[in-house]
């Protein structure tokens, strides 16, 4: 029996891709909360959802260490000015299916009210992503303060 090195190596190849490739599944990456610049205004968060293999309805992303959250999509004056002038509330918003939905600033965000006076910048914050359908997605966001550079 003859072996060629395409037939050894090709296995190799394919099964280290596997092993590296996340895949088609439902995740949050790159989370993370600004705090307020003024103590009791909210705080925002952003993260990015990748979809799994079917569209899920995201309906709130909330943590413990804030007393209530709403979904926000910043709105922008003509696309000359670019400025902002406000905010539009989200009850719902579709992750497609093996597509992903970015919330960063000047776009998609969580308002955090009430945080929790013993968030500081450096800490960590647990944030629940809750889907109409399925267990809710957990994520560790990082803390930073209301002038720090966002951390990703």
């Amino acid at each position: 029996m003859r072996f060629s090195l395409f037939s050894c190596v090709a296995p190799i190849a394919l099964l280290a891709l596997v092993g590296c490739h996340h895949g088609h599944r439902l995740r949050a990456t790159h989370a993370w909360v600004r705090l307020a610049a003024v103590p009791g205004n909210p705080a925002a968060a952003y993260l990015t959802l990748h979809g799994g293999a079917e569209v899920m309805r995201l309906v709130a992303i909330d943590s413990d260490a804030a007393g209530s959250s709403e979904l926000h999509h910043s709105m922008k004056t003509g696309q000359t000015t670019g400025q902002m002038t406000g905010m539009q509330r989200l009850d719902e918003l579709d992750l497609p299916a093996h597509g992903k939905i970015a919330f960063a600033p000047g776009g998609n965000h969580v308002m955090l009210f009430g945080v929790s006076p013993q968030m500081k910048p450096g800490s960590h914050m647990t944030l629940a992503i809750r889907f109409e359908k399925g267990q809710p997605l957990q994520a560790d966001a990082k803390v930073v303060g209301a002038g720090d550079p966002a951390p990703y």
